[in-house]
């Protein structure tokens, strides 16, 4: 379609005279789109191309339920697609998504870098999901992000309290080799439990004993200011929003075994958009300038729970309970949770080995548990009774003398 300025000198020149090839010879057009232009009342209007078909269109239903779920990241449907042999690319699903999207507001913030091995930032993430009962539950997901490399650890587990915080710490640390010389937290409560009248954070004592055991320092970021640690605020988003939407699980180890494979295979091979580098690479090297864990043996007191023995010798431990003898009934041991078995102990004794529960609400007894009672017989005390009855004493008379009360012949 000609410019406006240019079908103006075509009726001009055919004002003044000029044949249809001496105004195509002039302006270096065909005769034909001289006359087309000459033959129109108006200018004419380009005619538009019927749609064609999109490599999308197979997809479609698809898609629709996808983002009908809330899934906009373009590239986990991209990954998703590919599996169902889509052989297109990411533009175009970015243009179909696009008008599902809630515009983003901008926001201006201060980057700052560290060095290798200097920084890591830690944060929790809730994600709720449909058991297969259909009722509604919810986990606590760990994420941990070395600052240089942008490596990424990720955990999911039931309960965000102090002891399940170290332990996440010890598996990050094992997992990425070794132990930042300092790491940036939030100010949650298995960090800090407030602050004094000096305005000075008053620290969850076995966090802080924790944390110089190892050798690293704490540091809390401003309140209400997510972006001082905008790394890890972003990797929680990125679990969210990449890893979660794909996630399907039947129990807690399956779901952080799809974690780990993901945080292998997606997360930590990807380009950063931010060091345009892929963070295992990165990781290789700053491993050397990471501290060194502690020998395992020296770890250990940081990977139990203290629980309170019950009146009945049983201890309850993530919805099951387990026995030890009834001598520590209302006293304070502590949980020490493998793979497989649940130990319980009393400082360095170990009072009891169980095999892990296979069901919620399991009872599990160790050999002996009730020998020694009082009763002697082996047998879980009994409950006294709260009325104890006075001593009477009974008068014995021979049976004569029952015999002529009922009339009887004796």
């Amino acid at each position: 379609m000609l410019k406006g300025g240019v079908v103006k000198q075509i009726y001009e020149l055919r004002g003044a005279g000029r044949s249809i090839r001496g105004i195509a010879e002039r302006l270096g057009l065909a005769r034909n789109t001289v006359r087309k232009y000459l033959r129109e009342p108006g200018v004419p209007v380009a005619k538009p191309r019927p749609p064609g078909r999109s490599k999308l269109d197979p997809y479609r239903p698809f898609l629709e339920e996808r983002v009908g779920a809330g899934v906009l990241n373009t590239a986990v449907l991209l990954r998703e697609l590919r599996a169902q042999g889509y052989p297109g690319g990411v533009t175009i699903l970015k243009s179909y998504v696009a008008p599902f999207r809630r515009p983003r507001q901008a926001s201006v913030t201060v980057r700052f870098e560290t060095a290798p091995g200097e920084q890591a930032q830690v944060d929790w993430g809730k994600f709720r999901y449909r058991a297969a009962d259909g009722t509604e539950r919810s986990l606590w997901c760990f994420v941990l992000v070395l600052s240089w490399s942008r490596a990424l650890y990720v955990e999911f587990v039931p309960r965000a309290d102090v002891a399940t915080f170290i332990r996440c710490h010890l598996h990050a640390f094992e997992r990425l080799g070794g132990v930042p010389r300092r790491s940036l937290y939030d100010n949650a409560k298995v960090v800090v439990l407030g602050r004094d009248a000096a305005g000075e954070p008053v620290w969850n004592a076995r966090f802080l004993d924790f944390a110089l055991r190892l050798g690293f320092e704490i540091r809390l970021c401003r309140p209400y200011r997510a972006q001082t640690k905008g790394r890890v605020e972003s990797g929680v988003k990125y679990v969210r929003g990449n890893f979660w939407p794909t996630a399907c699980f039947t129990d807690l180890a399956d779901l952080n075994h799809q974690a780990r494979a993901w945080a292998d295979q997606v997360a930590d091979v990807r380009v950063h958009g931010t060091t345009l580098e892929r963070p295992a690479e990165r990781l290789v090297r700053e491993r050397p300038h990471l501290l060194a864990l502690l020998p395992a043996e020296r770890l250990v007191p940081f990977q139990r729970e203290e629980r309170r023995v019950g009146r009945d010798g049983y201890v309850a431990y993530e919805r099951a309970w387990y026995g030890v003898s009834w001598r520590w009934a209302g006293q304070l041991v502590q949980v020490q949770a493998g793979a497989g078995t649940v130990q319980l102990w009393a400082g360095d004794e170990r009072l009891a080995v169980h095999p892990r529960a296979q069901r919620p609400g399991q009872r599990l007894t160790i050999p002996g548990q009730w020998a020694g009672l009082p009763s002697g017989d082996g047998r879980p005390p009994k409950e006294p009774l709260a009325v104890q009855l006075p001593s009477v004493e009974v008068e014995q008379r021979p049976l004569a003398a029952y015999a002529a009360l009922v009339g009887a012949p004796s």
